[in-house]
């Protein structure tokens, strides 16, 4: 048994049982040392290694309060009585403890957004199986939800489901999957934009399309998820992949773990690692419109996208009158010369707030804005959100 000190102490000791061999685990240790940094001092104990392997030390250990994957052994945890937030993996949300989870919801949404976007009209779905040794709510959730999203706009998707196998441990060895990926992926219409449930499945997906000789991304465009830039950058193309902000998340678990060290009960019990944008690479760098006036006109736009343009510029770019390229655009990607306009700005916008310290002022003036306030109402009316929210979504506060 795990047993917490009787006495609070000086300085809280605090055990943190996260996996730092992806960038998702290692914002969110980034997050809690934020924290500790400002909030603190605390001492920690981390095991980076095999979290398994951790658990004989831990019952010698005089802990305050764990972070940790929600391992096989987080019931102990519940029967010390040692304050704990579990970050979700292989399980849905733990009753009685505060619980960090992925907002697959969005993921789904984003990345269905962003292949519509591409223009393709034909979506595949790649995650994990569930098994023994392998339970993966998550991916199940972030298929769910890209499927749904796209049945609203019109198209279905296809599944990869994964070979069964009843050998110990229960995990398909990845040259056998390999061979079914690849029947899979010939078996599709192209072009085709496909939602693996994150990077590493997006990196098999790519040596597939490899293995199958496709070209990625002209017969089959590949979108991630989790944005590791180490895995997105090793993948041949690189990968695009929709961002999720973990370092956030890990800010908010010290913040609850604090509360709950000192008594108090955490303000959140269920924190939510949020999507906010698809970092977009070479692997989904492509418009798939069979169009080639609204491929030049999409073409225009995304070129200017540092500043404001008007519908006429973009009709006289793609050679057609207003009133034609509209009739094309609805008929290709389901809305208006001006709807496209706004969305790329607005995404644009996204990704500087995102992946920049540019100020909100600074990002107005950038792209041609009259002041903050006028990108604050173009921004809300793309994302619901203001710049500021937007960007808080991401950032330890």
């Amino acid at each position: 048994m795990i047993t917490a000190r009787t006495q609070p102490p000086t300085i809280p000791r605090v055990v943190l049982l996260l996996e730092s061999s992806r960038a998702s685990g290692r914002d969110l240790l980034r997050g809690v040392a934020q924290y500790a940094h400002h909030h603190g001092p605390w001492s920690f104990y981390w095991e980076p290694a095999g979290l398994e392997r951790a658990w004989p030390l831990l019952k010698t250990l005089d802990a305050d309060g764990i972070i940790l994957r929600d391992v096989e052994k987080v019931s102990e945890v519940l029967a010390s009585g040692i304050p704990a937030v579990v970050v979700g993996h292989s399980r849905t949300e733990i009753p009685g403890l505060v619980n960090v989870v992925t907002d697959s919801q969005a993921i789904g949404q984003l990345a269905a957004e962003h292949l519509l976007n591409c223009g393709f009209r034909h979506f595949g779905y790649c995650g994990l199986a569930q098994s023994g040794i392998e339970r993966t709510p998550w991916s199940q959730q972030r298929g769910e939800s890209f499927e749904r999203h796209l049945s609203q706009a019109g198209f279905p998707t296809a599944f990869f489901a994964s070979p069964a196998t009843t050998s110990k441990p229960a995990k398909v060895p990845w040259p056998h999957e390999r061979q079914h990926l690849v029947r899979w992926l010939k078996s599709l219409p192209k072009p085709i934009g496909i939602l693996a449930c994150n990077d590493d499945r997006g990196e098999q997906l790519i040596e597939a399309c490899r293995a199958a000789q496709f070209l990625v991304p002209d017969q089959v465009a590949v979108l991630g998820a989790d944005n590791d830039d180490l895995v997105c950058g090793f993948c041949n193309p690189p990968l695009s992949s929709v961002a999720i902000g973990f370092e956030r998340a890990g800010y908010e678990s010290a913040e609850s773990l604090h509360a709950l060290m000192l008594g108090r009960r955490s303000a959140q019990r269920k924190i939510i690692a949020a999507a906010s944008h698809v970092v977009t690479r070479r692997s989904t760098d492509i418009l798939a419109v069979e169009d080639p006036s609204v491929a030049r006109a999409l073409r225009f736009i995304r070129d200017r996208k540092q500043g404001p343009i008007s519908v006429t510029e973009v009709s006289r770019a793609a050679g057609l009158s207003r009133r034609s390229l509209e009739k094309r655009f609805r008929s290709s990607l389901s809305r208006s010369i001006l709807g496209e306009i706004r969305r790329g700005r607005v995404e644009h916008i996204a990704q500087l707030l995102a992946e920049t310290s540019l100020s909100i002022s600074e990002i107005a003036d950038q792209l041609g804005f009259d002041g903050p306030q006028h990108i604050a109402r173009y921004f809300r009316a793309g994302k619901g959100m203001t710049p500021r929210e937007f960007r808080q979504r991401r950032a330890p506060a």
